[in-house]
């Protein structure tokens, strides 16, 4: 028996089942004007028998009658499309309908046998035979419908071979998931139950298990229904608590998918439509350690930007790009795209073009250390918002190439800033990093120097009368995905089968989505006077060796035993852990939750000037060794680690 029912488990029958198509809607509506002639010979056999206490055939007064019932029936079906559902996925709603149908057609009859009562003293029907036939012809299309459901359900989902897969989560979206995953024809998945936080013991949905993530079974239990996959509602990853569970799962070895959005989907669309297949992809790790959203005011930001010409530098890089999109909701007048990536920077400028065509562009390539070609684009454009995200951000490759570094960062910055001043422009942001607090690198130490130019420059601008630019800093660590990050990294090593490098064991790393840190600048922008700098709220650390192990997890494999991982030691200028502040910087509150304002040591604009120029003229000359050493002259806290420039803070530390 048991081989049998494998034979046809196996056969291509199920199959052919669940490609048929759908019975078009006249027939649907044949079959249930069938279903209702046979509700009405059944409520006519037991009215009579009520009455009469015996049954009787159909005579012809009967037949009259039949066809006036079935065909106002007809009426109320094609009034209240209850034929137009695909009946294998029939919904509470299609059962309303009917019911409402059928209620419409037993009073619309009952009306006509109260009429002949008053105009000829002689009833038309048989009253209890009409309420007894909306009571059948109800149970009767009903009963098709959930009939139908529960086989296809049964022979097609369940004898089907299609992946186990339980939904986690249990609120609206997890069980629009589970309906979706059902109602797809062509579906890989099997939805065998649902996963919760909450202790939902011998509870169901849909007739399907509900599991605790509470329970300490629950791994062996998932084994036993044989799951390979756990679908995750979009929602429940906004939730805290989400990691723990999902840690879990991917402990187990087992699949995690995800639909990233259900905005296409809306209600009463067929199911059918919508294309499981296509929409559900593997969890990326971007997603897990995606924070809880941010709820920005977008009033100020508004203000600030609508009917203005922005400047953007950098905008063809990560932030610069996320920074563009995100203005570009906010209606600028003109948005001025700077960057000196032209490949990039036309990527970026075919994407707008298609997203926001209402706004109007400019395009240019140019590098914000050519002092004057910046000032030829500030003199042509006259932007009033510049955001400055133009920089090098790569440790290794800039401690490679200070002089360049310093050109780049500091000079570019120094260019910009000094533009911004020359042709009113009203605000001036900067994009800065926590490679800026204590710096042990070239990288972060030109942005620290870059930091204190654009403060003491608006701090000599304060006390000066009349309108100024407001100039101001933000600083945030390391973002999701960006070009060049190590979870693009990772993602390529375990694709080619490892190894994936990690520098340290114990380094530690804060991350912070790319939109989140764009919400973020573009906010402290609203709220700064002038010469601050800005802090984020980036959360807990992470440890970079742990994320490659989960990565390699989410991959379906298993760290040391499918990818191994190899520690290639600290590169030069590097830390085990980033700092946001510095240990004699206090932190102030601002209005918002996630933005704090550092309190730095300042400086004087035209004592630190005669230091730039030095700085610019080494970095002009590839002087590196001089332009590292002028850097710590302007930074104290500045250390090199794991550096050949280590040496110099031993010169300095005998004077």
């Amino acid at each position: 028996m048991r081989n049998l029912i494998n034979e046809i488990k196996n056969s291509n029958f199920f199959l052919r089942l669940s490609s048929a198509g759908y019975l078009p809607r006249w027939m649907v509506l044949m079959l249930d004007v069938l279903l209702c002639l046979m509700a009405y010979v059944g409520a006519y056999q037991l009215a009579y028998r009520y009455y009469y206490f015996q049954f009787t055939g159909i005579e012809l007064y009967d037949l009259g009658n039949i066809l006036i019932i079935l065909g106002i029936q007809i009426v109320w079906f094609r009034i209240f499309h209850t034929y137009a559902g695909i009946v294998r996925y029939s919904t509470f709603v299609d059962l309303k309908k009917m019911l409402v149908a059928i209620i419409a057609n037993v009073i619309t009859l009952l009306i006509i046998h109260h009429v002949g009562m008053i105009l000829y003293g002689d009833g038309v029907f048989l009253r209890l035979g009409i309420v007894f036939y909306g009571v059948f012809a109800f149970l009767f299309l009903m009963f098709l419908r959930v009939s139908v459901k529960t086989l296809y359900d049964v022979f097609v989902v369940d004898f089907g071979s299609r992946l186990p897969v339980v939904i986690y989560g249990t609120k609206s979206a997890g069980i629009s998931i589970a309906k979706m995953i059902r109602a797809e024809t062509n579906s890989r998945y099997r939805v065998v139950g649902f996963v919760d936080d909450n202790k939902n013991q011998n509870k169901e949905i849909f007739g399907l298990p509900i599991y605790s993530t509470t329970n300490k079974n629950l791994i062996s239990e998932l084994e036993k229904k044989k799951v390979k996959a756990v679908v995750v509602s979009p929602l429940k990853l906004k939730e805290k608590a989400v990691s723990s569970g999902l840690n879990m799962f991917i402990d187990a070895g087992l699949r995690l998918l995800m639909i990233p959005k259900l905005t296409n989907y809306k209600e009463g669309d067929e199911m059918a439509e919508f294309n499981v297949e296509r929409n559900l992809r593997n969890i990326r790790i971007e997603d897990l350690l995606g924070r809880t959203p941010i709820e920005i005011d977008k009033k100020p930001i508004e203000n600030m930007i609508s009917d203005k010409v922005v400047m953007i530098t950098g905008a063809a890089g990560s932030i610069g790009s996320e920074i563009v999109r995100q203005l570009s909701i906010f209606k600028p007048r003109k948005l001025i795209l700077l960057d000196n990536a032209e490949t990039p920077l036309h990527n970026i400028r075919l994407e707008l073009t298609e997203k926001f065509h209402n706004i109007e562009y400019a395009f240019v390539i140019a590098d914000v250390r050519m002092r004057d070609r910046i000032e030829s684009v500030f003199e042509e454009m006259r932007p009033n918002v510049v955001f400055h995200a133009a920089a090098y951000k790569h440790v290794p490759l800039m401690e490679d190439n200070p002089s360049e570094c310093v050109m780049a960062n500091v000079k570019g910055t120094c260019n910009v800033a000094d533009m911004a001043v020359k042709y009113g422009v009203s605000s001036f942001v900067m994009v800065s990093t926590d490679k800026a607090v204590n710096p042990t690198n070239v990288m972060g130490c030109s942005k620290r120097v870059a930091e204190i130019y654009v403060q003491s420059l608006a701090k000599k601008l304060a006390l000066q009368e009349g309108k100024t630019t407001r100039f101001i800093t933000t600083r945030f660590g390391n973002v999701l995905g960006s070009n060049g990050s190590v979870i693009p990294l990772f993602r390529q090593q375990i694709e080619k089968g490892g190894p994936v490098t990690v520098t340290h064991p114990d380094i530690i790393r804060y991350f912070m989505t790319i939109p989140e840190a764009c919400q973020l600048v573009l906010e402290a922008g609203t709220i700064g006077n002038g010469g601050e700098i800005f802090i984020f709220d980036m959360g807990m650390p992470v440890k970079i060796a742990d994320l490659a192990k989960k990565m390699i997890r989410l991959a379906g494999l298993e760290p040391g035993v499918d990818i191994k991982i190899e520690y290639t030691g600290l590169r030069p200028g590097e830390k085990l852990f980033e700092e946001l502040l510095n240990d004699e910087e206090l932190v102030k509150p601002t209005l918002y939750d996630k933005i704090m304002i550092a309190n730095v040591r300042e400086y004087d604009y035209d004592e630190m000037l005669p230091l730039y120029n030095k700085l610019f003229e080494y970095g002009k000359a590839n002087q590196d060794y001089l332009v590292v050493r002028t850097m710590k002259e302007m930074v104290s806290e500045y250390k090199s680690q794991n550096s050949v420039y280590q040496k110099i803070d031993l010169e300095l530390k005998k004077k």
